[in-house]
């Protein structure tokens, strides 16, 4: 377990494009935190790091965008408005996990049970106004 801290929204997508560098097919980060906090900046720098030009906002409300332009497809999901189980169980989550590309996902912990064994944890804390702790779980 490694923890960060991030003085400014450009520092925490930088660690997102430098993370990016080391996952392959398959990856699934799973991001935990308030809001706020950088979940979706991270993910932005992500994006960017695996090489996409793709505009990067929080799927709220769409459940989960694709970008597929980079090295990787990237599917960034976001479980914070769904509503329970069965609205995830019909999104056929293992094709994602499991398929050609990154699976990032947004407030994860609303259902951890989705989550697969060999998912990369990813807290984030709010410090101070600018400031981040972003603790980086498992190898």
């Amino acid at each position: 377990m490694a923890t960060l801290i991030s003085n400014s929204p450009a520092e925490t997508e930088a660690l997102g494009v430098r993370f990016a560098e080391d996952v392959g097919v398959g990856s699934v980060l799973a991001l935990q935190g308030e809001l706020g906090s950088g979940k979706t900046l991270f993910t932005r720098g992500f994006v960017a790091g695996i090489g996409s030009k793709a505009t990067v906002a929080s799927p709220t409300f769409t459940i989960v965008h694709e970008y597929r332009d980079g090295r990787l497809p990237v599917y960034h999901f976001d479980f914070f408005r769904v509503e329970n189980r069965q609205s995830l169980g019909r999104l056929g989550l293992d094709d994602y996990f499991f398929g050609d590309g990154v699976s990032v996902i947004e407030w994860a912990d609303r259902f951890a049970e989705f989550i697969p064994e060999q998912a990369r944890w990813i807290l984030f804390e709010v410090k101070s106004e600018n400031q981040r702790a972003i603790t980086f779980q498992g190898t």
